[in-house]
């Protein structure tokens, strides 16, 4: 299992924790939370080696986008680029509703 860590300067801090999908067979689990400071803290525990510079890209494309400010951990089996953004646009959106999650 290698764990793959990343850290972007960012500015909006998440309102709520948010945590979307399964760790699984071409799946993955993406847990979000705040943090009040300006960056976000990603770390990544996968079984899938050789590709932390495909992690990188997708994960600075979602960041500035959304310019989000938080602490987010992913188990990976797996996913592919198109699932880890899929997961990543649903923790936003869970993170962002009302409810506490």
């Amino acid at each position: 299992m290698d764990t793959l860590t990343f850290e972007f300067k960012t500015t909006e801090p998440i309102q709520n924790r948010a945590h979307v999908g399964v760790v699984g067979s071409g799946d993955l689990e993406i847990l979000m939370e705040p943090v009040n400071e300006p960056y976000t803290k990603v770390e990544i525990r996968t079984n899938i080696q050789g590709f932390e510079k495909m992690w990188r890209l997708v994960l600075e494309r979602f960041i500035q986008e959304n310019d989000i400010s938080a602490f987010i951990k992913v188990n990976d089996f797996g996913a592919t680029p198109g699932v880890v953004r899929l997961r990543l646009e649903q923790a936003l959106e869970v993170s962002q509703s009302e409810v506490k999650h």
